[in-house]
């Protein structure tokens, strides 16, 4: 089916079933602890051993020398798997990074073995006994002392251009009444994500089949494929259940190469899991940008020039980090100068994190606009709403698909009482708590690609569907399912959703925002074609047919949907492809986050007390998984905001903090209620469904809502995250 005009009336509008609270369809998995992830098969293949990687203890050089005589002779141990005689290995076409040192080391933590053993305890032990020798080389781990000489960097497949002006920046800022000129920091970020990379791998002659923890299907079986040097189509990956991902699973990391190629030697099904400390160098991360924003304006508070320039550091051809894309689309000014840089550094991958691009570069420039707001004297609210804007500021010709920002701050405002917000920062007092409120815009891209559904109708009228999306707790599994009973007109238990299994038919997968309204479009097409099949089953007039309540009818005959297929199941498979509309109108996806801070005058502790997001995704498909996504994208908020920073090691080039007991993330007792909303709309443009993504949305804006809190609290301005104690304890008020 190919989408290129924009949506009428269809079924879907119904909102019968799409649209409603429904619980998860394998919610009572997950809370029963009954739910199967990657690692915990044990019947899928026979006679399964265990691998343990052995990571470099080095940042950069080579392997001089590897002896692996003890390890191999250990108990249990049956392989040892090197750059020795694991073949060439190449890589795939998102990551850069090679997943075994070959026999350069390009970073810490870089796999340099496997050991496959019997037993995991056999495994874990016998690496110890594995002696490498290095020789060390000079890397480069630092991206301050490159700031002067990192190059602009070639255009990439994702993240827009590297560099874009329009107008006159220069002359525009130079001349504007109003100024801002400041550097903010943002450092390396862990997904930390609570399952760990986990493999088993089976070969059954040159098939290749991995029970797997990743997001994207068509990108693992491309890369796997490409790295292996075998046909995609030789891989199977099969993913049902991931326990988080935010980007770090997108594709091929290195427990599932290193467990395809261990199966391979030793010739049997092998297990790998990533241990939790390799992690952090050996898998991908959000990398550190620092990131200067010039903001000129008029006295009215009229934005004049806009500058955004950010630098980031990564493996050597690897992507930037491209902190400019919200910047790009969320307020009008005409003189407008966007640049990325990117150094090249010796540390693990950069890559995509949860909204990668928008998330750091929100944290920045929404820290810019409260102090710009400032600087005016005007209340921060409105002069976002001033500086709104519904075409595309680099396009002026191209207007928004849909674009209720302002409607999102004006909910915002009033929902969480800003008017109550005292400006004089530092004048509110709760005991001994400084309290203040902050808040901060959202924006995320809207797009959708294409995606394909299988879908079977059985004699007992159970709607089965099958697509290779996968599920990382947002609630795939749940959309998919009232996607198709809406479309068959049949009550939600009689529809079975399969999922994340590369034999399916083709989706994007979860990923950068564009899961939820690719797969649905996707199950919307396979729908179509199952209802032409029922009606032409039936004999129906298809113009004049209705699905409802399980039945099928046309005129004054009504009949079971379950006798189209009395005779056999009935299969149907299509895909949804889109056309031009992505490039006639901007897709976007807009919010408002507010927060409420205290901060202690005697110890300079800061706990959030409130939050709220109010956003705006097109049609909701499932009001509580979209609102578990939002809360989830705040609590990431908060850690970014106020604790999560990989600690680099500049003489070592290591991430010292790699472990959940050093890089500390949001927990319960950061977190308060946090509040949801949801602006009714829906999109034309994006889909027959007319939905969108809200994974990452909920993420974007929420660490400068809260920046923005801390300064209205004490009235000192941390540009530098995480806002530790220690950044800005000095310099606190007198305690009378």
């Amino acid at each position: 089916m190919k989408f290129d005009t924009p949506a009428g009336q269809n079924p879907i509008d119904q909102m019968k079933v799409v649209g409603q609270p429904v619980d998860r369809y394998e919610a009572k998995l997950k809370t029963t602890g009954t739910a199967v992830y990657a690692y915990e098969y044990h019947d899928v293949a026979p006679n399964i051993a265990y691998g343990y990687i052995l990571g470099a203890a080095i940042a950069k050089g080579r392997i001089a020398s590897m002896d692996t005589t003890k390890a191999e002779a250990a108990p249990g141990v049956v392989g040892v798997i090197s750059y020795k005689n694991a073949g060439n290995l190449d890589v795939g076409k998102f990551y850069v990074q090679k997943m075994l040192a070959a026999p350069e080391v390009d970073h810490y933590h870089q796999a340099v073995a496997v050991v496959v053993a019997e037993t995991f305890e056999q495994a874990r032990s016998a690496s110890a006994l594995i002696e490498v020798q290095y020789e060390g080389a000079q890397g480069r781990f630092d991206l301050v002392e490159q700031l002067d000489s990192a190059p602009v960097p070639p255009p990439a497949e994702f993240g827009g251009p590297p560099e874009i002006e329009v107008g006159s920046f220069q002359s525009a800022f130079d001349t504007s009444e109003i100024k801002l000129d400041e550097t903010y920091t943002v450092p390396d970020q862990a997904h930390a994500m609570m399952e760990p990379h986990a493999t088993i791998a089976s070969w059954d002659g040159t098939n290749l089949t991995c029970w797997t923890s990743i997001q994207q299907m068509n990108w693992g079986t491309r890369d796997l494929g490409l790295i292996l040097g075998i046909p995609k189509d030789n891989v199977r990956l099969i993913s049902p259940l991931i326990g988080g991902g935010f980007g770090g699973k997108g594709t091929v990391q290195s427990d599932l190469v290193l467990a395809a190629l261990s199966s391979w030697a030793v010739k049997r099904p092998v297990k790998i899991a990533l241990q939790r400390p390799l992690m952090f160098n050996n898998t991908i991360h959000r990398p550190k940008t620092i990131q200067r924003i010039r903001l000129g304006a008029s006295l009215e508070g009229k934005l004049t020039a806009i500058a955004h320039e950010s630098w980031s550091g990564n493996l050597a051809g690897g992507r930037t980090e491209p902190t400019t894309l919200s910047t790009r689309s969320l307020y009008a000014a005409p003189n407008r100068l966007m640049r990325l840089r990117l150094a090249t550094l010796d540390l693990a991958e950069g890559n995509a994190m949860r909204a990668p691009g928008e998330a750091p570069g929100l944290m920045a420039l929404e820290i810019a606009m409260d102090e710009m707001a400032e600087k005016l004297g005007i209340d921060p609210v409105e002069f976002r709403i001033i500086n709104d804007t519904q075409v595309d500021p680099e396009k002026p010709d191209r207007k928004f698909s849909t674009r209720p920002f302002i409607e999102c701050l004006r909910t915002g405002s009033a929902r969480f009482g800003w008017n109550e917000r005292n400006t004089r920062p530092g004048e509110i007092r709760d005991g001994h708590w400084l309290v203040g409120m902050g808040m901060a815009s959202a924006i995320r891209g809207a797009p959708i690609a294409k995606a394909g559904a299988r879908a079977r109708l059985d004699r007992n009228g159970v709607v089965t569907i099958e697509t290779d999306m996968t599920d990382i707790g947002t609630g795939s599994y749940t959309i998919v399912q009232q996607t198709a009973a809406e479309m068959m007109g049949v009550p939600l238990e009689s529809v079975i959703p399969k999922l994340g299994d590369s034999n399916f038919p083709e989706t994007p997968g979860s990923g950068g925002q564009q899961g939820a309204p690719s797969v649905t479009a996707g199950v919307y097409a396979a729908c179509v074609k199952l209802r032409e099949a029922v009606i032409h089953q039936l004999g129906f007039n298809g113009d004049e047919v209705e699905f409802a309540n399980g039945r099928v009818r046309s005129g004054d005959l009504s009949v079971p949907l379950a006798s189209a297929a009395a005779n056999g199941e009935l299969v149907a498979e299509d895909k949804m492809e889109f056309g031009n509309l992505s490039k006639q109108f901007s897709q976007q996806t807009f919010g408002a986050h507010f927060a409420e801070v205290g901060v202690h005058a005697f110890t300079g502790e800061i706990r959030v007390r409130r939050m709220l997001a109010v956003c705006a995704a097109g049609r909701i498909l499932n009001p509580k998984t979209a609102r578990s996504q939002v809360i989830g994208g705040m609590t990431m908020g908060i850690g970014a905001a106020l604790l999560e920073d990989l600690a680099v090691d500049k003489k070592l080039g290591l991430f010292v903090n790699h472990d959940l007991a050093g890089y500390e993330v949001a927990v319960h007792a950061d977190v308060p209620h946090l509040d949801a909303v949801f602006i009714e709309e829906v999109d034309p443009t994006m889909s027959p469904v007319k939905a969108k993504g809200v994974g990452e949305l909920g993420l974007t804006g929420v660490a400068p809502a809260i920046a923005n809190a801390v300064y209205n609290a004490t009235g000192i301005r941390t540009r530098d995250y995480p806002i530790t104690l220690d950044k800005f304890l000095g310099q606190m008020p007198a305690v009378a």
